[in-house]
């Protein structure tokens, strides 16, 4: 017989040797690179945006303002806020002709309103019940606990000529 014949099976032939030091010299050199890489990024002073996205990339205007609003809590604000700026389609157009939204205290949960003349006032009183849950169902619930409603402010003070300086009117010559 000749010893020139096929290979042991159990034996691996060079083709197969050639491909397992082949695989073992990627990896030691993958391993080498990765190595060499996080040296350069701590020598440059941390990571480099590069062909690959990563956190640190350009976003949307819109995605970056989210992510924002959602990172310091406040969510709560900024959807008053938006429906501070969509106040006429939630109470019609007559109510915020007269009514508009002032302020919203998030520690008490109250918006505050203030109204041209009493008799918007009154009205806008009358429908605070129906508009809290109206605002809560938009907004979440308990979002908006009260609804308080500034009456118009008086008439601005006049000074004129026959007003003595420092004068309050008509009240300090009582006492």
């Amino acid at each position: 017989m000749s010893t020139d014949g096929p290979a042991p099976k159990d034996e691996p032939s060079g083709v197969d040797l050639a491909r397992v030091a082949l695989r073992a010299a990627k990896e030691a050199a993958r391993a080498r690179g990765d190595a060499a890489q996080q040296k350069k990024q701590a020598r440059c002073g941390g990571l480099r945006s590069g062909a690959r996205a990563d956190g640190r990339d350009p976003m949307a205007l819109g995605s970056a303002i989210n992510r924002l609003i959602t990172e310091r809590g406040w969510e709560t604000p900024a959807a008053v806020g938006g429906v501070m700026g969509r106040w006429p389609e939630i109470v019609g157009e007559d109510l915020a002709k007269h009514c508009v939204p002032q302020r919203y205290d998030e520690d008490e949960r109250v918006l505050v309103v203030q109204c041209d003349s009493t008799a918007w006032a009154t009205q806008l009183r009358h429908l605070a019940p129906a508009l809290v849950a109206r605002l809560n169902e938009d907004l979440g619930h308990g979002t908006v606990r009260l609804i308080k409603v500034l009456n118009p402010g008086g008439p601005a003070r006049r000074y004129g000529p026959l007003r003595a300086p420092g004068s309050m009117g008509p009240g300090d010559t009582y006492g």
